[in-house]
Order: structure tokens, then C-alpha cells, then sequence
């Protein structure tokens, strides 16, 4: 039967069976199995997960008090946006009193450096929650782009070369299981004796945090490439020296595309472990972040500071998840074969 004649037998049906058939249909059944595995089933998975949150943390007593369930954890959240809103508004309301002050030293003809130094004033309030995640983000990133920019070149050449990879493997076995803990006061002493200046473009805290995820960035990225590289199909290979392809050539069109998807496993590592790391760095550099914010509260000791570390890890792990899931995105937006991206 042709497509148009079943079309017209389809329409031609009663309504009632014209549903019946679209709710037997594969497609449909595909539709719903796909909902219910996307959807339904993380929803129930995350009732039951408040639930007994809710359930267990009544029975907790700690130093602080009671610990907090969801309800209470969702009061500090929307009390931390209040605090953040109205930062903003005192923020507002002072570089308009400044602009007031710079428009009656301008008409008044007050000496230049006068109304430079208005012009230069800056809001000195305390951060806010949202400031530091912006933080945290920064931080993270610039460690991270630092350590992709090392480790995967390290990575590459080590995967062409054994003999090369024989000599820095032994260095890669012996840095990677250092604690953040431990290279933390190290890369402080090394920061505070280089980087001096009266007017520094970064702040040594956000440099000690940053280089420190540098640091515990680098071996996954590292280890993977060379493992995607040395994995390259050897027919490949064989290909590019009937044709001649000098080094730089073999690597771009043959090495790197072939090795995508391991690099990419690398750097979800990395960046997965560069986020955990950076909270215990900003803890002890003090680095304005969301480490700061928990090690604050922690020491602050009041009634709502459990709630608001609570959010705090909340909110760490949801950005870790859409990290990993950005990168995800990625990997499947650059990599040739689909098939080889995990979820």
C-alpha cells in the first residue's frame, strides 16, 4: 500500500482508533521511554533524595543546632540573593553620589588631581555569595586553560615518542597523587618571593589558588592524551608516511582527530578535579571564592551557618555537574566520531 493511500486510511479512521494506533506506535513508545528515563525517573530519584534529607536531618544534632533540611536550606538561598540584591543597590546608590560629586568638582573647576582622585574612587562593600561563585569560576577557568595549554602538547609528544614517555612517566607517577594541601604553601613562598609589585594585576591569593589547580590539573590531562595518542591506529600512520606528511602535518590531520576523545576524557578529569581542588586552595590562600564563603560561615558559627554551607555545597556540586556536562557539549561538538563520546 502506498504512503498516500495510508495516509487517507489513517485520517479516515474514527478518532478513537486513530489514537490508539499513534499510543502502539514505535515512535511514540520510543517518545515515552525516552521522557520517563530524561525525566520521570531523575524527578522521583530527587524526591526520595529530599525526602530522606528532610527526614534524616531532624534526628542530627550538631554544635550549630539541628541540621538543616531542604526547607530551611531554600530560606538561606533566597536570603543570600536578598543580601546580593541589596549589595547591588548600595553599589548603584555610591557611584551615583560619586557622579554627583565628580559633576560639582567638574563645574567648580577643582584642580585635575582632585577630580581624578573622584574619578578613581572604587566601591570597596564586602562580596557577595554570587560575587564569589563569579570568583571560584574565574579561578578555575584560568588554572584549567593554564594546565590544557601544558598538558596536552606533554601529552602528544609523549604518545608519538616511548622513549620520551618512559623518561617523564616516573615524574607524572610521583606529582600526580600530591594533595592541594601540599603544594598550596609552596606555590605561596614561590608567589610571594616573584611576584613583587606595588601594583599588582591579580591578587596573590587568586594566584596561589589558580597555579594550585594548575598543578592538580595537569596529570589526567596529560595521562590520557598520551594514551589517545599512542593509540592511533597504526594503518593511519602507515598512511602518512607513504604520503610524506612532515610531523606538524601528521599530528593535525591524522594525530590529533584520532585522539579527540581521549584528550577530551582528560580534560573532564582535570576540570572536575581542578574544581574540587580550588574550594580547599581558596580555604587556605583565602582567595575570595566560594572556599572563602564556607570556611567564613564555618568560623562565623551562627544559627544560619550551617543552612548557608549547606547551599554552598549545593551550589558547588550543580556547577561541577554543568561543567562536566559543558564539556560534554564540547567534546561532541568537536569530535569526528559520536559514538566514541561517553556520557
Amino acid at each position: 500500500m502506498s504512503s498516500t493511500a495510508l495516509s487517507v486510511k489513517t485520517f479516515n479512521m474514527p478518532r478513537k482508533d486513530r489514537l490508539l494506533e499513534h499510543l502502539s506506535s514505535d515512535r511514540f513508545g520510543r517518545g515515552f521511554s525516552r521522557f520517563v528515563t530524561g525525566l520521570m525517573i531523575p524527578a522521583v530519584a530527587l524526591i526520595v533524595f529530599l525526602g530522606l534529607w528532610d527526614a534524616g536531618a531532624r534526628n542530627v544534632e550538631t554544635s550549630l543546632g539541628v541540621l538543616p533540611g531542604p526547607a530551611k536550606v531554600w530560606e538561606q538561598t533566597v536570603s543570600l540573593y536578598d543580601e546580593h540584591r541589596q549589595e547591588r543597590e548600595k553599589e548603584d546608590a555610591f557611584y551615583q553620589r560619586l557622579q554627583k560629586r565628580l559633576d560639582k568638582a567638574i563645574a567648580a573647576g577643582k584642580p585635575q588631581e582632585k577630580i581624578e582622585n573622584i574619578k578613581n574612587r572604587q566601591y570597596t562593600g564586602r562580596a557577595t555569595f554570587f560575587d564569589q561563585i563569579l570568583t571560584s569560576l574565574w579561578t578555575v577557568m584560568i588554572g584549567f586553560v593554564i594546565a590544557s595549554a601544558v598538558a596536552i602538547p606533554i601529552g602528544i609528544v609523549c604518545g608519538m615518542s616511548a622513549t620520551l614517555y618512559q623518561a617523564v612517566n616516573p615524574l607524572i607517577q610521583i606529582f600526580k597523587p600530591v594533595s592541594p594541601l601540599a603544594w598550596l604553601p609552596l606555590v605561596t613562598m614561590v608567589v610571594s618571593a616573584l611576584y613583587v609589585s606595588e601594583d599588582p594585576l591579580f591578587a596573590k591569593s587568586f594566584l596561589n589558588s589558580a597555579i594550585t589547580v594548575t598543578l592538580c590539573c595537569l596529570w589526567p590531562t596529560i595521562i590520557n592524551t598520551t594514551v589517545g595518542v599512542s593509540g592511533v591506529d597504526k594503518d593511519l600512520l602507515n598512511v602518512s608516511r607513504v604520503l610524506r606528511l612532515n610531523w606538524l602535518t601528521k599530528t593535525v590531520k591524522i594525530v590529533l582527530p584520532s585522539s579527540v576523545p581521549m584528550i577530551f576524557t582528560g580534560l573532564r578529569l582535570s576540570l572536575g578535579i581542578g574544581w574540587m581542588v580550588l574550594i580547599a586552595a581558596e580555604m587556605l590562600a583565602q582567595n575570595p571564592g566560594l572556599g572563602k564563603f564556607v570556611w567564613d560561615e564555618f568560623q562565623n558559627g551562627s544559627s544560619n551557618s550551617l543552612a548557608r554551607i549547606m547551599v554552598a555545597v549545593l551550589v558547588i556540586g550543580f556547577i561541577g555537574f554543568l561543567l562536566d556536562r559543558g564539556m560534554l557539549m564540547l567534546q561532541r561538538w568537536v569530535s569526528w566520531d559520536k559514538s566514541a563520546v561517553l556520557r
